[in-house]
């Protein structure tokens, strides 16, 4: 799978290109990064940490909740819009890819095209991996250089994830497309106050703005609204695999999701902006 994606790699130690030789991906330099049995590369530089990266117990929850369908519509959604620009065999980049799910979405929807999955989560590329078969992996750091070749790719999904407006100009082809998929404050509704979770901030998407703005340009906005019926297991999971799950311990948690009706109807709120890169 990384052999679909390793001409848009880059060495994260000499930038030069790399190519797959056995079980590893290799540089002209030297330089050599062992490729793990579950088919990712970390191409983390040595003296980076894996800091906040979804844990084994997070990533486990993403899937169970994911491949239950409830972000099946935003996923359809995003794989529309942005499938509708790609041509087969563009690279698709996914930065902060977690497992997978909306990469694969969008594959599927565009025969021919190869996604590359960046995540700091080896646990998440694990999954990302064999997501589809057309996704190659890789460890890297969105807060650091990206281990990716300059203009080496035709658009970007950016989920829930970390912006560096910089490196994804950088890589994205001029005339590429970057998604940023953002919750609005009326993401999770109740359950935010009710389970002490951590707020959206009401300018979220002004912000996100004004941090990519030195390098895109605002293409166009589109709200995606829904509401889903969830069990109490079920908003557990949800918790679970976010950044509030490092804030409630799973006694906490339960005890507050005892107090919902269940089942109870959650709203899903998001905005998927597209930026196109300043010349």
């Amino acid at each position: 799978m990384l052999t679909d994606v390793v001409e848009t790699l880059a060495c994260p130690l000499c930038r030069d290109g790399l190519t797959v030789a056995d079980k590893s991906l290799r540089c002209a330099a030297g330089h050599s990064f062992d490729i793990a049995r579950q088919g990712y590369v970390n191409l983390l530089p040595g003296n980076a940490r894996a800091g906040t990266a979804d844990t084994p117990e997070m990533v486990r929850s993403r899937a169970a909740f994911l491949s239950a369908g409830h972000f099946g519509g935003l996923a359809d959604l995003l794989a529309e819009r942005a499938g509708a620009a790609l041509a087969a065999g563009a690279c698709v980049l996914d930065a902060g890819a977690g497992t997978g799910y909306y990469l694969a979405r969008l594959l599927d929807r565009v025969p021919g095209a190869v996604g590359l999955a960046i995540d700091v989560s080896k646990h998440s590329l694990r999954r990302a991996a064999r997501a589809h078969p057309r996704i190659g992996a890789v460890v890297a750091d969105l807060w650091r250089p990206l281990p990716v070749r300059t203009a080496a790719v035709e658009a970007i999904l950016n989920v829930f994830a970390p912006r560096n407006g910089a490196e994804f100009h950088r890589v994205l082809k001029p005339d590429g497309t970057l998604y940023v998929v953002t919750p609005t404050a009326r993401h999770l509704g109740r359950l935010v106050p009710d389970l002490g979770l951590l707020k959206v901030d009401a300018r979220k998407h002004e912000r996100t703005g004004r941090a990519l703005g030195e390098h895109f340009l605002l293409a166009g906005t589109e709200d995606y609204e829904t509401e889903v019926r969830l069990s109490h297991d079920e908003v557990a999971t949800l918790v679970e695999m976010g950044p509030s799950a490092r804030h409630l311990s799973p006694q906490e948690l339960r005890a507050k999701v005892g107090k919902l009706p269940d089942p109870v109807l959650v709203p899903l709120s998001v905005t998927i902006s597209a930026y196109r890169p300043r010349r």
